[in-house]
């Protein structure tokens, strides 16, 4: 167990918690069955109000104040959660009505990425897991769930084990994120080409 791990396994006790800084990770279930060959990829790393096995429950706009300040840039895209082992970056991060909307290409100069890129176009790899700080939860007495409210988010892992497992990631040709950088400041053309991918999504 590694000490994220053992981080990730303790929960605050208060009902209510601003500015909790220790690390955790949340992991979202992917159905991949193909990748664009430059390793270009999208998916959701968090869905909204969906209850994790931990009994977790991402609330929309919890990422808002993290995103405006890092940018997709300053989000690292790891494997297995390991800041020795960067494999790609993202393109774009964005809340919209669903969840945390990623996507993001492997840097196929990369030893590890190309091994990724192989497994996850056989699909033996198909899992994104964030790695955040809870900055204010709240505990629900009635459900039994803890509502994240506000996450500070670090990173965003490929994983081999899912936690969430309605969260998909969908293949992407490689003018799909070319199309995303376009298409950045136009709203109307950045939600079609998400209906369109959406389409294909099993």
């Amino acid at each position: 167990m590694t000490p994220f791990t053992a981080l990730a396994a303790r929960r605050p006790s208060p009902a209510r918690s601003e500015g909790a800084r220790r690390f955790e990770m949340k992991r979202a279930g992917a159905a991949l069955s193909t990748i664009g060959v430059d390793g270009a990829f999208e998916g959701y790393a968090s869905l909204f109000g969906v209850a994790d096995q931990a009994r977790d429950v991402v609330v929309a706009g919890a990422f808002r104040d993290s995103l405006a300040r890092r940018g997709p840039r300053g989000v690292r895209m790891l494997w297995q959660h390991d800041p020795n082992t960067p494999i790609g970056v993202w393109d774009e991060i964005a809340e919209d009505v669903r969840g945390l909307f990623v996507a993001g290409r492997l840097d196929l100069g990369v030893a590890k990425a190309r091994d990724l890129h192989a497994l996850m176009r056989s699909g033996a790899v198909d899992g994104l897991s964030i790695g955040f700080r809870t900055e204010r939860f709240r505990n629900d007495a009635a459900s039994g769930q803890r509502r994240l409210e506000k996450i500070d988010l670090w990173e965003i892992s490929l994983v081999t084990f899912p936690m969430l497992a309605q969260a998909r990631v969908s293949a992407v040709k490689s003018t799909r994120v070319s199309a995303v950088k376009s298409a950045r400041g136009d709203p109307r053309l950045i939600r079609a080409m998400r209906r369109a991918a959406s389409a294909l999504r099993p």
